[in-house]
């Protein structure tokens, strides 16, 4: 498929062989955006009030220290970036135990399943720079996922999620372009790819989760057609680390 600025990707099913960069691909998308969540929870107002008074208690403290007021604020700081890189480190370290431990079982295995990955050609070589995956799921499974979100707030987009969820639907996951390839449409290929898929094995709508640092993809899939109908900060971390870090999971999704 000819893409922008003379790109050409094809997008193919897993291989075993795919697993080393498969992984690096995976890692590489969750940590990336530890620094956009961090500076998103410090730029908040209640988080730029409690570094300028914790700032002002180590000057006091430090009798009219700079640098101890320095010293707190950096404190301060430092436990925000902590919150965030372990909300996504932890979710990290949940798939690779899970699904991404074995992808040929959990995804290739399953009809309702899938996982592909996209190559593009590189000095005659091929190499893959992007990947995505869809889950069947049954409508069952979508009361426990609300249940298990502990008080989940729906958005306005509520009455497409009961319209649709009567059935069996898809759940896409794991979607991640390479930082060098990235604005040469081939996130919106990836997408259509999980779209198709689910049109092909009579998905009557594609979900997904977000976070909120990721602006982009937030983006993307609102192009693509998707719509918010859910938010929530279930990210299965501390609570107290979810609260200070301030990042929300949206569910976003689409009928088919």
């Amino acid at each position: 498929m000819a893409q922008k600025n003379n790109f050409q990707f094809s997008i193919r099913e897993y291989r075993p062989s795919d697993q080393h960069v498969v992984m690096s691909l995976f890692k590489d998308g969750i940590f990336e955006h530890v620094y956009p969540a961090f500076f998103k929870a410090m730029s908040h107002p209640d988080h730029i009030g409690v570094a300028l008074s914790i700032s002002m208690a180590g000057y006091v403290l430090g009798g009219s220290s700079y640098f101890q007021a320095l010293l707190f604020g950096s404190a301060w700081a430092g436990l925000i970036y902590y919150c965030c890189h372990d909300i996504y480190e932890g979710y990290m370290m949940r798939r690779q135990s899970a699904d991404m431990a074995d992808i040929q079982a959990s995804y290739l295995e399953n009809p309702d399943n899938g996982f592909w990955v996209a190559e593009t050609d590189i000095n005659g070589q091929s190499k893959v720079v992007g990947m995505v995956a869809v889950t069947g799921k049954s409508g069952e499974e979508e009361g426990e996922r609300f249940e298990d979100w502990n008080g989940g707030v729906t958005g306005g987009g509520s009455e497409l999620a009961q319209d649709a969820g009567d059935g069996s639907y898809g759940e896409m996951c794991h979607m991640v372009v390479a930082f060098s390839w990235r604005r040469k449409n081939l996130g919106s290929q990836l997408t259509r790819k999980a779209l198709d898929f689910c049109k092909e094995r009579g998905f009557g709508r594609l979900i997904l989760d977000v976070s909120s640092p990721q602006t982009a993809a937030i983006s993307l899939f609102e192009k693509a057609g998707f719509v918010q109908t859910s938010s929530h900060r279930n990210t299965h971390a501390n609570r107290w680390f979810s609260n200070l870090a301030r990042i929300n999971v949206m569910r976003m999704e689409k009928l088919i």
